[in-house]
């Protein structure tokens, strides 16, 4: 897997973390920050990271933080500010609570690019909007969204032409972790 100097990565690490207790992004499973991971699966495949978060501790990172433009909004505006910043058209989108995905899931993003505004993964039979590779030609549809006080990401994707990459096996690798009881359950998993 070579990469790609056309795709952006785009972290989204500005959220609440209410269910946590604590900044998501810095959850550490096997001593390691749960964003590190998201880094980390991205690095091979984009020429560019991008953090989105409100959060200056990020900077530890070494990659570009970019501020929510509107600010409270949920991952509409994550995504938005994402792609705003973005310099490219094509760019994979990555929540920063998904500490066991792999760049392979992210590359069967890449293989299926066509014209569709949203690429997005399947598993375990749910769509993972989080998990997916938004064309910069989306901006404008969140905005709108933003500018009418929509916050539903499924409902703002509904209005982007979308596309879904179904994985055929059980994927823990796509699980996001919101609360305390679920990183134990991941790091049981990671032991065994």
């Amino acid at each position: 897997m070579k990469q790609q100097n056309n795709i952006t990565g785009i972290i989204l690490a500005g959220g609440k973390s209410s269910r946590m207790g604590t900044d998501k992004g810095f959850v550490k499973l096997n001593n390691k920050q749960f964003v590190q991971y998201s880094i980390e699966a991205l690095k091979p495949l984009v020429s560019k990271i991008l953090i989105v978060t409100d959060n200056e501790d990020y900077n530890v990172f070494g990659y570009q933080l970019v501020k929510d433009i509107y600010k409270n909004q949920g991952p509409v505006a994550g995504i938005y500010s994402g792609l705003h910043a973005s310099e490219t058209k094509n760019n994979l989108i990555l929540s920063c609570d998904i500490p066991l995905i792999k760049t392979e899931i992210l590359h069967k993003l890449i293989e299926s690019i066509d014209d569709s505004d949203v690429i997005l993964i399947e598993s375990n039979g749910k769509t993972m909007p989080l998990i997916a590779l938004y064309k910069k030609q989306c901006a404008p549809i969140f905005l709108k969204a933003l500018k009418n006080d929509e916050r539903r990401l499924r409902h703002v994707l509904k209005m982007c032409n979308t596309k879904t990459i179904v994985l055929n096996t059980n994927h823990k690798t796509t699980m996001n972790v919101n609360t305390k009881e679920e990183l134990k359950t991941i790091e049981n998993e990671y032991k065994s």
